[in-house]
């Protein structure tokens, strides 16, 4: 399994369409993303001439694939104004074949994005918001570095909603600095008042290049942390919300679809500063992974010129069985077996021993056509994959 060419079982899995829009009005200090503080002007327009130049790079990749989900992230999306996110919508649907109802989802921060704002994302083509509203307490929000209130959060999920936004998400962290056992469940709460379809709830952890990682706040302890995840997760479940992925909650038909794709090892393109790609490319028999120039600046110039690919890497057969399961298990449905070949281009035999290793550890059962992590393997899902590590 050393070959990066033994694919010839590929096949290309559903296409999303990531674009990254990198500025904020500031840099958490706990966000390893790449976004950057704006100075001056939002060339806005210029950034959209640049994406849709950049999206051209890779139309040769995927012809006559369908586009079944575009999701707008960054940074900060909500300050670009709604005539500029129509204007990309409106190139990506000429260059593109977007399926009928494709799931269109723009990031939004409260406090960055003017209200009655909502509307107009609406009717430029998204269908899908994802609100970073972190905590509804105010102190919280500020020990994390966050320029919204609790107030903020309140109208801006309100907007939202009379928008008429039918799919939505609400982002949700815990063990914050100082959070305590009680708090994590009041910031659900708040959520769970305005009877969200989706949310998004995932611990603080400090990544390295962060203020966080080289400033380290006082955290809650793992034991804490632990015990906020179980009391958070059953109120979440009380609410008729499933868990369906680690940090993903959903009513029933309410999941992330561009995520999903992710997940399920599906492609996607990537245009924009960093912006990160995957394409299966079965006539070479390969999976490559595109990642785009970092700076904005030295992207938007790049990309004018046809430039803008700073890493174009096939990805080792060895690579591709790992990036599978460390996806696929991230899942409460469990890893399909009947995707492995078509997605890996490998044969099952080539993971037949850690997956029975696994199994025998009391961390995976086999339920035919899916692996599904048992109770202690979800909770150590991170030993499951490390199974899977190239060797």
């Amino acid at each position: 399994m050393n070959s990066e060419t033994d694919a010839a079982g590929l096949s290309p899995p559903p296409l999303g369409v990531y674009v990254h829009l990198p500025w904020c009005l500031s840099k958490c200090p706990y966000c390893d993303f790449n976004s950057h503080a704006i100075k001056g002007k939002l060339p806005a327009g210029r950034y959209v001439d640049a994406l849709l130049i950049d999206l051209e790079a890779d139309l040769p990749l995927i012809w006559g694939r369908t586009v079944h989900s575009v999701f707008i992230g960054g940074g900060t999306p909500s300050l670009f104004p709604a005539r500029q996110i129509e204007r990309l919508l409106d190139g990506l649907r000429a260059r593109l074949d977007m399926a009928p109802g494709a799931e269109v989802t723009l990031e939004a921060n409260p406090g960055a994005a003017e209200h009655d704002r909502f509307v107009a994302y609406r009717d430029a083509g998204v269908n899908r918001i994802s609100l970073g509203i972190q905590s509804f307490d105010d102190d919280l929000l500020r020990a994390i570095g966050r320029i919204h209130g609790r107030a903020d959060a309140v109208r801006a999920v309100e907007s939202v909603i009379k928008a008429g936004f039918e799919r939505f998400n609400l982002d949700l962290m815990f063990a914050l600095p100082g959070q305590s056992v009680a708090g994590a469940l009041d910031d659900v709460k708040a959520a769970l008042d305005f009877g969200p379809p989706h949310v998004s709830h995932y611990q603080l952890t400090l990544e390295p290049n962060t203020l966080f990682h080289a400033r380290p706040p006082v955290l809650p302890d793992e034991d804490t942390a632990w015990a906020m995840q179980e009391a958070c997760s059953g109120l979440l479940s009380g609410a008729g919300l499933v868990q369906y992925e680690v940090s993903a909650w959903s009513k029933t038909e309410g999941e992330c679809l561009h995520n999903l794709n992710y997940w399920r090892y599906g492609d996607f393109v990537g245009i924009g500063a960093g912006a990160h790609g995957k394409l299966t490319l079965p006539a070479k028999g390969a999976v490559h992974r595109r990642v785009r120039l970092r700076h904005p600046r030295d992207w938007m110039a790049a990309a004018k010129a046809g430039e803008a690919v700073a890493e174009d890497a096939v990805v080792p057969a060895a690579d591709r069985v790992f990036e599978f399961f460390l996806n696929q298990l991230r899942l409460r449905a469990g890893v399909l077996k009947s995707q492995f070949t078509s997605r890996t281009g490998l044969p099952w035999s080539a993971v037949e021993s850690p997956v029975a290793e696994a199994i025998s550890k009391g961390l995976l059962e086999d339920h035919g056509d899916r692996l599904v992590a048992t109770d202690l393997g979800w909770r150590f899902v991170n030993e499951i994959q490390a199974l899977f590590l190239p060797v």
